[in-house]
């Protein structure tokens, strides 16, 4: 039976834990309410910590909602005064200070942190061969000297969440997408549809592939880690979709579900300019493994990939971005479609010249199990 992607309960893989109080801090962000209603369900009483900024109409009303400021570790202490929670969710502000104020006050801790702590992630050259390990699995290298100081200081947070909480688990999630993100990427080919471009360049023929995880299946995964202690504490847990996609296929996805058909004109990553904001900066390949989340916790997605990028589509076209909006500024995409359309067609241009130079470097290779080899043509059984 279908259901809604805003307001479905996540289910339970498990009764494998004993409801109690929770304490989730954050909650009112695209995966939030997923994750309180899922606790709400699970038997818990729940409060959530926020500045109260942002509301979420996905929260029932008899939720506690405590505001303050979850980055200052001094408010949130003044905040809470002496209660005691047998789960802490925190998935917003200073991790780092939470996961020592928290110790002793709490039985359990499941915390959401970021995939870019892997060495390879943001400096590919940091690896031999370049790149992250396809698939990068939970024991993987960090990263290291000379990296961004911002992801070790996310290493560092992870070290100090373990020390103050070693039954802890610790989801590392990776792009997420879906209703209600901040600076959605798949804007940046909403837009395009929504403004009649059926072309839209992607680099190296749209192959790289891209770690991403729908907001839904982010917060299941979460919960999974909830009902699942005997298996999930003390670890971290990748968090993404269950079938890791394309660049190509993320842009095909998007655009069918908005009824459009649209040709990928792929371009080395050199040239990709205009598919840079929405390739990940990156032309390696981002995969992390599930073995963890799906084989041992068994996680499954609520949503597959292939029905939720178009939900998402459609979601966006229902709620676009202001056009120059700040918002739309943050995705640093300038939407200039006669400067794409001037590198196509000098693509295209570049491509007819060198036609005849591949032709002449061509060695008629053909794959024996292929419908058009030499032996399928003559009828050799190969078997």
């Amino acid at each position: 039976m279908a259901t809604s992607p805003l307001t479905s309960r996540l289910v339970a893989t498990s009764t494998n834990h004993r409801a109690g109080t929770a304490l989730v801090v954050g909650g009112t962000g695209p995966t939030g309410p997923h994750v309180v209603n899922g606790l709400l369900d699970r038997g818990y009483t729940v409060a959530i910590l926020h500045s109260g900024r942002h509301e979420s109409e996905l929260i029932p009303a008899h939720v506690e909602h405590i505001h303050t400021n979850a980055f200052d570790v001094a408010a949130v202490a003044a905040a809470l005064g002496a209660r005691t929670f047998d789960l802490v969710v925190p998935m917003y502000g200073r991790l780092r200070d939470l996961a020592t104020y928290f110790a002793g006050r709490c039985g359990r801790v499941i915390s959401v942190g970021g995939a870019p702590v892997y060495r390879g992630f943001g400096w590919p050259e940091a690896n031999h061969p370049h790149g992250m390990a396809v698939p990068t699995r939970e024991h993987d290298p960090l990263a290291g000297p000379g990296d961004n100081p911002k992801v070790l200081k996310m290493i560092e947070t992870e070290q100090v969440l373990f020390e103050q909480h070693p039954t802890a688990t610790h989801l590392r999630y990776p792009r997420l997408y879906g209703p209600f993100q901040v600076q959605p990427k798949e804007w940046c080919v909403v837009r395009r549809v929504l403004d009649g471009r059926r072309r839209i360049i992607v680099p190296d023929g749209g192959l790289p592939l891209i770690v991403l995880a729908y907001s839904r299946n982010a917060a299941q995964a979460l919960l999974t880690a909830v009902d699942r202690p005997d298996v999930a504490a003390g670890r971290i847990v990748h968090v993404t979709d269950e079938r890791t996609v394309t660049v190509g296929q993320w842009v095909q996805l998007l655009a069918e579900g908005l009824g459009a058909e649209i040709e990928l004109v792929g371009m080395p990553w050199e040239l990709a300019r205009p598919a840079w904001p929405f390739g990940e900066c990156s032309n390696h390949h981002r995969v992390l493994s599930t073995e963890l989340l799906c084989a041992e916790l068994g996680h499954r997605d609520l949503t597959p990939v292939t029905d939720a990028l178009p939900l998402t589509a459609r979601w966006l076209a229902d709620h676009p971005l202001e056009r120059g909006s700040v918002t739309e500024h943050g995705l640093q995409d300038p939407f200039d479609y006669a400067a794409e359309d001037r590198l196509i067609d000098a693509w295209g241009s570049a491509l007819e010249q060198l036609r005849p130079v591949a032709e002449a470097a061509d060695p008629h290779w053909t794959d024996r199990y292929a419908h058009t080899s030499v032996d399928a043509k003559l009828g050799i059984d190969t078997a």
